[in-house]
């Protein structure tokens, strides 16, 4: 059974998210991009895949591409989707310049758990709600 989100390592998160990422882009996820996605070497990547294999996140043939399994692709969506609250969030209330605010999200993100993270969503939520509603 896959593990849930915030009971994975960052790093294996950071792999779902990349590979996620990749395969919106491009439509396919492979070791060099996934490492060059994180900044990390290939061996890196191989053996993270191999983890989120053991989980039940991917499925990866060597020298092939990278798929996410129905866990895993639902698991990568989520912690994407918590990325890009919370980017939204430093950037648009509280002036963040983009890059960092990219940064910060990413250790965040990482750092909450399920219950402060649904209770901050819930909360931006309706915040981003009434921007929209004033037109900003």
């Amino acid at each position: 059974m896959p593990a849930p989100l915030g009971e994975m390592s960052e790093s294996l998160e950071d792999y779902l998210e990349a590979i996620h990422l990749l395969r919106e882009e491009r439509g396919k996820a492979r070791v060099v991009e996934i490492a060059r996605h994180l900044g990390v070497k290939g061996p890196s990547v191989t053996g993270a895949l191999a983890q989120l294999g053991r989980l039940g996140l991917v499925r990866h043939e060597r020298y092939g591409g990278v798929d996410l399994t129905p866990e895993g692709a639902s698991l990568a969506r989520e912690i994407l989707a918590r990325h890009r609250k919370l980017a939204r969030f430093l950037k648009e209330i509280l002036g963040v310049v983009p890059d960092v605010a990219e940064r910060e999200a990413c250790r965040i993100e990482h750092a909450m758990s399920r219950e402060t993270w649904s209770r901050l969503e819930e909360f931006l939520e309706g915040l981003f709600s009434r921007g929209e509603e004033a037109g900003v």
